[in-house]
């Protein structure tokens, strides 16, 4: 055995007490790190030779690479649509690497019991039937996959082709409608072999709203005369947090022929509040759901779940046909179900998390994040200069200049001066917080937060130009934005704060 390789097995026990105080280390200086580093990362090595042992790559790794990583762990970073980890989420991550389980099948271990359980858990929370089934995967781009291509194999039911046999183009010319779809579902129908360019939108309600107008959806079906189609709804648009109204979709069903898939990557997380359960009424009718794990869930990357209640066109389509393997059965193995062979058990970040925290912690998390996005909502209203583009419907606050809102004048706004105090935000305690190089200030009052015990999701910001209402993702700590962002030292009670791409 390589003498590196034999010491390191030696030493294990310490080697792991080490990457932990590394860790422990990073995520209490959180405060401390940059929100993002702009400068210049260091260029490729040469591959080692004959190797420095894990201490060594721990001690290189430390001077190296890890003063260049983002604060995406905490909260005062404003990215995308990155959800944090809750302290839970991280020990299971943790145990997932140690355990290292092939989550393909159920032969050999009980791994894929336990993520059939989460699973099961998760369609609960989100308030599907039993007729739905579901499985992990990495996001939400490979869930909105896994649906459109189940629903793809519909569409060949209901044209007496078999895709997963003769392919894509068996089926003819595809229709694809939406109104406001994410853009993880054009890349989906690029992969599906289905085209881009087959999706239409539909329009949406009056008003700077992004939900479809169904009775728009309604003639746009109508118009089809009678050939089947496929729907994206959405629980949860990413530029203001719109909601179709899943039950009208759903109801046109008895005049239409069309396969539901909703995109609810973040928004199926309402189901959790009480006070915003109705926003995703109806995500049972759905024939195909996707989830996003690492947003609202807060675990850490990568996680999303898939749902459908057509598990045998799921099969038809990922099965894997081998004889070492054997065939699908009544419970299929998860490689019969999605893109991948060899898998990750994803699903135990999720299973701790739950376990620890239950529907009503991970509810708290909701009902957070909903109230302190609309205190900023509420400050934008009573601030001079500055107007909302959107309601607050959950967790992005949309807003913009009050007057001549052009991408100038945005672009000009002042940098916060690095000495001005941060304010009291009574959802939290009040620390200094280092102001990122590029955040950009407004006459908003700057909130503090100090990560800690309780933990937040996120909250999204956007600051655009009047009449492009366009994605900022924001954790509601305020830190790096892109050019057009207004950013706030912090905004959100937690860790859990940081938002990326899906």
């Amino acid at each position: 055995m390589h003498p590196a390789l034999a010491g390191d097995l030696a030493r294990l026990p310490d080697l792991l007490r080490a990457a932990r105080d590394l860790a422990a280390r990073e995520l209490s200086g959180l405060d401390e790190r940059p929100a993002v580093r702009l400068d210049q990362a260091p260029g490729p090595a040469a591959v080692p030779g004959a190797g420095a042992g894990a201490e060594g790559a721990l001690a290189r790794f430390a001077e190296r690479w890890a003063p260049g990583f983002s604060g995406s762990a905490g909260p005062r970073y404003l990215g995308f649509v990155t959800g944090g980890a809750t302290p839970a989420s991280v020990a299971g991550d943790w145990l997932t690497s140690a355990y290292d389980q092939n989550a393909s099948g159920a032969v050999g271990s009980w791994a894929a019991a336990l993520e059939r359980e989460t699973v099961g858990w998760l369609r609960e929370l989100f308030g599907l039937g039993e007729a739905h089934s579901g499985a992990f995967v990495t996001g939400a781009t490979v869930s909105n996959t896994v649906g459109l291509a189940i629903a793809r194999e519909w569409l060949g039911e209901r044209l007496g082709v078999s895709v997963s046999r003769e392919g894509a183009a068996a089926l003819g010319p595809v229709e694809v409608l939406s109104g406001s779809p994410h853009s993880s579902i054009t890349k989906a129908l690029s992969v599906l072999g289905i085209g881009r360019d087959r999706l239409r939108r539909v329009p949406v309600l009056p008003g700077n709203r992004e939900a479809v107008d169904v009775d728009a959806l309604d003639a746009a079906l109508a118009g089809l005369g009678g050939r089947p189609a496929i729907v994206v709804a959405n629980a949860g648009t990413v530029n203001t947090v719109d909601f179709d109204d899943l039950r009208a979709v759903a109801a046109l069903k008895e005049r239409h022929d069309f396969w539901l898939h909703v995109d609810a990557a973040f928004g199926a997380f309402a189901a959790l509040s009480p006070a915003h359960a109705p926003l995703v009424a109806g995500l049972d009718a759905a024939d195909s759901v996707c989830v996003d794990l690492h947003k609202w869930l807060n675990v850490p990357y990568d996680a999303a779940v898939q749902f459908t209640r057509r598990q045998d066109l799921q099969i038809a389509v990922f099965h894997n046909a081998s004889p070492y393997l054997g065939l699908p059965t009544g419970c299929p193995d998860f490689l019969h179900l999605t893109p991948e062979n060899s898998r990750r058990l994803r699903a135990l970040p999720a299973w701790f998390s739950l376990v620890a925290y239950g529907r009503e912690g991970h509810g708290e998390i909701v009902e957070r994040n909903v109230a302190l996005a609309r205190e900023l909502g509420a400050r934008v209203e009573s601030s001079d200069g500055l107007r909302l583009l959107a309601p607050v419907r959950l967790n992005v606050v949309c807003f913009t200049l009050d007057r001549d809102p052009t991408q100038e004048r945005v672009d000009a706004l002042p940098a916060r001066p690095r000495d001005a105090p941060a304010k009291r935000c009574p959802h939290t305690e009040p620390v200094p917080r280092r102001p990122c190089p590029r955040s950009r200030a407004s006459s908003l009052q700057q909130l503090a937060a100090r990560p800690g015990p309780t933990w937040s999701g996120w909250l999204t910001l956007s600051l655009r130009p009047a009449g492009e209402v366009r994605r900022f993702r924001a954790d509601a700590a305020g830190g790096a934005g892109d050019e057009n962002s207004v950013s706030f030292e912090a905004l959100c009670v937690g860790h859990g704060a940081k938002v990326a791409p899906r």
